[in-house]
Parts: structure tokens; sequence; C-alpha cells
């Protein structure tokens, strides 16, 4: 996964952001393991102690959900 990918997923887990059709589709090629271990490792940091690791999880979740059923979906032809 690309750095502006893996800074798109991070924002719309960890912030407020959305993250694009191009890095939903690297996420997925990542897989759900490495994608939950990186959530899990960024929570154990001293540096986002102050997150609520309830809701941070229910967004990754979402994220993962949102991205997995975007690739799983064919794109409407124009």
């Amino acid at each position: 996964m690309g750095l502006p990918c893996v800074l798109e997923a991070f924002m719309s887990i960890f912030n407020i952001g959305s993250i694009s059709n191009k890095c939903c589709a690297e996420l997925v090629v990542l897989g759900k393991v490495c994608h939950s271990a990186l959530v899990k490792r960024t929570l154990e940091n001293p540096l986002f102690k102050d997150l609520n690791p309830a809701k941070i999880i229910v967004k990754s979740i979402q994220t993962w959900n949102n991205c997995l059923a975007l690739i799983d979906s064919p794109s409407p032809s124009a």
C-alpha cells in the first residue's frame, strides 16, 4: 500500500476524511488481518492514548466494509 493511501486510510479511521476508490482497492488487497493489526498497533501507541478505542474500531470496520463493498460491486458502465 502506497504512503498516500496509507495516510488516506489513516485519516478516514483516526480523524475525519474519506478514502478514495483507488485507496480502497489497495486496502482490500492488503487484507483484513493487516488492516486490523495496523489499527490495533496504532491504538497501542502512547501518541493516540486520548482516542476512544471503541469509536476507532467502529470506524475501522466501517472503512473496511465500505471498501469491500465498493471493490466487490462493479462500477456502472457509462
